[in-house]
């Protein structure tokens, strides 16, 4: 019951740092301090295991990614923000269970209110 709680825990907050993403780059605004916005937007991360990985559970930092579904950045445009981390369910008896892992991914779309030069689309 505690490991789920947490993997909902996860996804709430992916998709929050989606929506956030999504706000900063539609009007072209990286908070920092990330040298990208979505290295800007995983430190935002309500948890270490989120921005940084490295555990059994969350063996990878969340991967943030900014797209324009349309193929152009013009204002009015969209722009979409995908936050995505793979969980590994109860690890401390995967390896004798072969529990699944599973991977979760917060997503917002938003239209650009300025043509972005903060920022480029991608993965970090």
């Amino acid at each position: 019951m505690l490991d789920f709680g947490r993997a909902i825990n996860y996804w709430i907050d992916e998709s929050q740092l989606a929506n956030v993403g999504a706000r900063y780059a539609a009007v072209n605004h990286n908070p920092g301090p990330g040298s990208t916005l979505q290295e800007s937007i995983r430190n935002q991360a309500d948890t270490q295991e989120l921005r940084d990985g490295g555990t059994s559970s969350v063996p990878s930092p969340a991967q943030v990614c900014i797209a324009f579904p349309n193929g152009s950045s013009n204002v009015g445009d969209p722009v979409e923000t995908t936050v995505t981390v793979s969980y590994n369910w109860m690890p401390f008896l995967g390896d004798q269970l072969d529990v699944a892992t599973t991977t979760m991914t917060g997503s917002a779309t938003m239209r650009l209110e300025q043509a972005p030069s903060a920022y480029g689309a991608g993965c970090s």
